[in-house]
């Protein structure tokens, strides 16, 4: 009789290193944060999804948001991840399963030997209509973010945000609307619930968010009529709404409209004074990223026995879980952003961000 492998301690399945999170059986990273040889890739944010692997396994979706991105060349080779079903590399099997946070997004369950490690990527649970939403993992250890890992951070439901925004297009239809939403991911759910709340105006964007609102359109998700504002004259654009880039709304570019009202739709947008700071006029507390009460419920719904914390306001969420019963620990893993930072606004290559 053959004798059973040993199951794995968690440090020997999946460890924090400066690259990233590295699966040594494997010899695999999870969105590292410099090239290497191999790379499973949870989303397309720029903080997540870099350039110059030798290899990357991730969602069809994925892979073609870093062709858009980055050019056809951006790894040596590439491979899909088709949700649900397991890719066994070694002896880990690495199933992907969608996380919520944009088109394409998943999060990653690593098994072997009896032990599954979940890390999260970035996730929301909040439904959105332009992805496929969060899909609980059981898992031993569950990975997770932490970007609003405060209890400040209760994110009202996105409907009634879009809602002060068309009720601002009624009172003043002379003036423009102009809403810093990230490229990719925000700027569409932005659209897409623009529209479920029955706005059938053509809707405005800046040429930085073209590529991505094109692949979105490709993929079926419906957004209605999209018009560049380059093809546009301003000065005709009362009472209209544009989408941009965040940086975009403080550039001289936003000045030219009628009568600008400028909106910001972020999870951030929850502190008063950071819209105060960045001269928000109309904030709009809209997030891809899970708040307070969501990343509680999720951490209860997974049973996961350990939980480790990528990045955001960890110390907070790591307390918590001692006072839950739960072992808990921050990785410090650097390189990753947070919604008002990571995700860089740009065309085909990313630019600085807001």
């Amino acid at each position: 009789m053959a004798r059973q492998s040993a199951r794995w301690r968690p440090s020997e399945l999946l460890l924090p290193t400066p690259a990233g999170l590295y699966c040594p059986p494997a010899d695999i990273h999870i969105d590292p944060v410099r090239p290497v040889s191999r790379a499973l890739i949870t989303h397309g944010h720029s903080d997540h999804a870099r350039a110059g692997h030798g290899a990357v396994l991730a969602t069809r979706e994925t892979l073609a948001i870093m062709a858009l991105r980055y050019g056809e060349g951006f790894t040596g080779s590439q491979q899909v991840a088709l949700p649900g079903e397991s890719v066994r590399i070694g002896e880990v099997d690495f199933t992907f399963v969608p996380a919520g946070h944009v088109l394409g997004s998943a999060q990653i369950a690593v098994e072997s030997r009896g032990l599954r490690i979940v890390a999260s990527g970035d996730y929301k649970r909040e439904r959105d209509p332009t992805c496929a939403g969060f899909e609980p993992v059981p898992c031993d250890i569950f990975i997770t973010e932490a970007t609003f890992g405060l209890p400040v951070f209760r994110h009202p439901p996105a409907a009634g945000e879009v809602a002060k925004l068309l009720e601002s297009v009624r009172l003043f239809p002379e003036r423009t609307h102009i809403v810093g939403a990230y490229s990719l991911g925000k700027a569409q759910r932005v659209m897409a619930l623009i529209r479920e709340a029955g706005y059938e105006r053509p809707v405005y964007i800046h040429g930085a968010v073209e590529k991505i609102t094109g692949f979105y359109q490709a993929e079926g998700i419906p957004l209605g009529e999209i018009r560049l504002v380059s093809e546009s004259d301003r000065k005709t654009l009362g009472g209209e709404i544009v989408i941009c880039p965040p940086s975009a709304t403080q550039d001289l570019w936003a000045r030219r409209f009628p009568d600008p009202v400028t909106a910001f739709a972020s999870g951030w947008m929850r502190i008063r004074a950071r819209a105060r700071q960045k001269g928000v006029e109309l904030p709009l507390v809209i997030s891809d990223h899970a708040d307070w009460d969501d990343l509680l419920a999720t951490i209860r719904e997974v049973q996961a026995g350990e939980i480790w914390v990528t990045h955001g306001e960890a110390d907070a969420l790591v307390h918590w879980c001692g006072t839950a019963g739960l072992k808990a620990k921050p990785l410090h893993l650097v390189g990753y952003g947070d919604e008002g930072e990571a995700e860089s606004e740009g065309g085909a290559v990313d630019a600085p961000a807001a």
